[in-house]
């Protein structure tokens, strides 16, 4: 039996209202768009917690590289 889309659209948008707010709450600093793409992988069969791995090496990379961006600068 097929989904109905009419049927599935609000849950797909309450489901990510709840994930904006919850990370609102977290102060994760992840936008609706990278929200909405986390929830598609996840949906998709994308480990969670891998995907929270990998989120936060690249939030790491990013700050070392802005660091040595700033040091190269003085």
């Amino acid at each position: 039996m097929a989904s109905n889309p009419k049927q599935t659209a609000p849950v797909a948008s309450e489901t990510l209202d709840l994930m904006k707010e919850m990370s609102r709450l977290l102060n994760t600093g992840l936008d609706e768009e990278t929200l909405a793409l986390c929830l598609q992988l996840c949906e998709n069969g994308v480990n969670p917690e891998a995907l929270a791995e990998v989120i936060k090496e690249m939030w790491r990379e990013s700050a070392l590289i802005k660091a040595e961006e700033e040091r190269s600068r003085k």
